[in-house]
């Protein structure tokens, strides 16, 4: 009988009209396939990866995977495909389910690799200050309207801050830089 669990797999679209992306987890290597480009990454390998959450224009909920090989380029896994311009294929539960796997793979394996969430620290802090400087200037902006008892900017620019706070606040706080363990990967970033 054999012991082995079987293999998982997973397959998105990066874009619009790019080859599908397939992966599939062997015993001791991630297989994947994109158009007629295909590849083998043993677990072994793997020298880092990171989960993010990274929403686009037009949909709101969508988490990133980047797995970097000691050599050669990362590959990258997303939650979605798009389906048309403005249509988005939610594959939430695979996307959970193929990660949750791999992790159990590294843990098992004890993988050597960094295990990283959200966005690096060089690109975050420069963000949570831009972030926080335009949330104080459309402060401003608000008490500068309710002085002038100008309603309608009121209204207008009040709507704009709270929009942009709980879009930036969700943001930033799923993608603070920290590390994590390959056997509790964080739920944060994964659907």
């Amino acid at each position: 009988m054999n012991s082995e669990p079987p293999p998982s797999r997973f397959a998105y679209k990066p874009a619009r009209f790019s080859p599908v992306w397939q992966f599939e987890l062997a015993p001791d290597a991630i297989e994947w396939e994109a158009g007629t480009r295909r590849g083998r990454l043993p677990y072994a390998d793997i020298r880092r990866v990171r989960l993010s959450f990274r929403p686009r224009s037009m949909q709101t909920h969508r988490f990133v995977a980047e797995i970097w090989p000691a050599r050669g380029g990362r590959l990258r896994l997303a939650s979605s495909s798009p389906r048309g311009i403005a249509e988005y294929e939610a594959h939430d539960a695979a996307y959970a389910a193929f990660l949750g796997d791999l992790h159990q793979r590294l843990a098992a394996a004890q993988s050597a690799a960094s295990f990283e969430c959200g966005l690096s620290p060089l690109r975050y802090w420069p963000g949570v200050a831009i972030f926080a400087a335009v949330s104080l200037m459309l402060a401003a902006l608000i008490v500068r309207a309710l002085a002038t008892a100008n309603r309608s900017a009121v209204l207008l620019l009040g709507a704009l801050f709270a929009i942009f706070l709980w879009q930036g606040g969700v943001f930033f706080q799923r993608n603070r830089p920290r590390r994590y363990s390959p056997a509790s990967p964080p739920r944060d970033l994964l659907p």
